[in-house]
């Protein structure tokens, strides 16, 4: 970054925190409270599958406040917008194209180094750092958010990555995953250089949205763009980098110049299953900042629960932004997108649209095959569809769907190695399933839905006089004549019928002959 920009002068240093945000979920019932003594390992046991935010006011020996699952559901990240939860992509896509401003505080204004701790004082086994999954390799940091800085373009990359405590300053790190991070530190590594790294622990969810995204600007920027206001940082006591001056606690270090070379995992990953131990970098703590009332914060990750995770609703909602951006060129009128969290927020879409011309449905497939290696399936339906019932997705499969005709597999794409289907191989492939209907069938009756009889006013005092005025369907007789029985129209069509008056058309409509 450039420059910073903006006043600190009428900054509200506490309105991104975590605190705060504990208190809206508070008053919107979104929060289950805690107040018994739980080990720092058994957290998981009720936080698996929850679905609320939950507080443990007392977690572990030193009775620690620890928060789990804030970002477990659409409806919590909607409220960290202020939307509705039918608003929250809208509002999203808005943020993203609005830039706002940076600026540097004075590190003694700067709530998240009320608390400086260097050197032998800096001992990551201090914070409450739990043990989520039977098979994890050990203790895991799972909401740390991490800010480098690319040296090349002095941009600052945002992401989100695991810690496997590995001592009092020593962790792995997840960097094998094709990711920015795992770009720069290659980078810096080759040239046996360390690698500057700051963790937001504790942050309001809005920054994790931020970290779930991958756009090619300096992401500090896209912090502030998604919090829809200037964005405080402040520099960090041990190392050259900006991280948000409001978060709950940071950790500093680096990640050393070895490569990959230490063994990290298992760990119960964000698709469901355990990820295999891999060789990853080691990070150094050299310091850890933090408030005087830090809050200590723990996602969700794993397990056949997944759509009830922080994970898979941060993936779902990054995966929907950038699907949606690349839909809104190749199509002319997409309605709605949704990316089911069950699906790890990112392997099956379902996008919703008003077709204007034949041959858009594929069209919308292949934009979005193309945008992102993460999704898998694609599923394409009418307006008419709510592509957020699965009770209605699963009728469109049903009976809109031909599979020698609308389902459509390519394969040879980049993919995620995380995926378990995958068998070792290191590309795949992906399958669009067009559940709309053909253009050639669109109005015909065998597509129209049935809905419940509207009445008009009454016309005509005979079903004659009514089909004098031209052809009708039954309930169009009825309304004519002001029935609200039928019975009296069933005996009347039969006279005219015995009489050779009546006659059917192909449409099913009553006309004389």
């Amino acid at each position: 970054m450039d420059q910073l920009t903006g006043s600190s002068a009428a900054l509200d240093l506490d309105r991104f925190s975590l605190r705060r945000f504990l208190a809206e979920m508070k008053a919107a019932g979104e929060i289950e409270e805690r107040n018994e003594p739980v080990q720092l390992a058994e957290l998981e046991q009720y936080l698996f599958g929850a679905e609320k935010a939950v507080l443990f006011n007392a977690a572990g020996p030193e009775k620690a406040q620890v928060l789990g699952n804030v970002m477990g559901n659409r409806k919590r990240l909607a409220m960290a917008f202020g939307v509705p939860e039918s608003e929250l992509l809208k509002e999203v896509m808005h943020r993203l194209n609005t830039p706002q401003d940076i600026v540097q505080i004075a590190r003694d204004k700067a709530p998240v180094q009320q608390i400086v701790l260097e050197g032998d004082a800096a001992d990551l086994t201090k914070l409450p750092i739990p043990f989520q999954h039977g098979l994890d390799g050990g203790s895991y940091i799972s909401a740390s958010i991490d800010y480098v800085k690319d040296p090349d373009t002095g941009w600052t990359n945002v992401g989100i990555r695991r810690l496997m405590l590995r001592g009092r300053r020593e962790t792995g790190i997840d960097a094998v995953s094709p990711s920015d991070l795992r770009a720069i530190y290659e980078k810096v590594a080759k040239k046996g250089q360390r690698l500057p790294i700051a963790f937001e622990l504790g942050a309001h969810p809005i920054d994790f949205v931020a970290g779930a995204m991958r756009l090619p600007e300096d992401e500090l920027g896209l912090v502030a763009k998604l919090r829809g206001t200037t964005l405080p940082v402040v520099k960090c006591v041990t190392q050259d980098l900006l991280v948000p001056a409001d978060a709950e606690i940071i950790l500093e270090g680096y990640l050393d110049e070895k490569g990959h070379h230490e063994i990290e995992g298992p760990f119960g990953e964000f698709l469901g299953y355990y990820g295999h131990v891999k060789h990853n970098p080691v990070f150094h703590l050299t310091a850890i900042t933090m408030r005087k009332d830090a809050l200590f914060q723990t996602a969700t990750i794993g397990g056949r629960l997944l759509g009830r995770t922080c994970t898979a609703q941060l993936n779902a909602l990054r995966t929907e932004a950038v699907a949606w951006g690349a839909v809104v060129t190749a199509i002319r009128e997409p309605v709605a997108i949704y990316v089911t969290p069950s699906s790890g927020g990112m392997y099956n879409l379902r996008l919703s649209m008003r077709g204007r011309v034949p041959g858009e449905p594929r069209n919308a497939i292949a934009a979005i095959f193309g945008c992102l290696a993460n999704v898998k399936n694609v599923f394409i339906v009418d307006e008419d569809i709510d592509i957020f019932s699965d009770e209605q997705m699963d009728w469109a499969l049903a009976t809109r769907f031909q599979p020698e005709r609308d389902l459509f597999v390519e394969s040879g794409f980049r993919t995620l190695p995380l995926d378990p289907s995958l068998a070792g191989e290191k590309t795949g492939s992906k399958a669009g399933f067009d559940l709309t209907i053909p253009f050639s069938r669109r109005g015909s009756l065998e597509f129209m839905l049935p809905e419940p009889p509207v009445f008009g006013e009454k016309k005509f005092d005979t079903v004659a006089q009514a089909l004098q005025s031209g052809p009708m369907h039954f309930g169009e007789i009825l309304g004519a004549v002001g029935s609200r029985d039928g019975r009296e129209v069933t005996l009347a069509l039969d006279d005219l019928r015995q009489a050779g008056k009546l006659m059917r058309q192909e449409d099913g409509k009553y006309a004389l002959k």
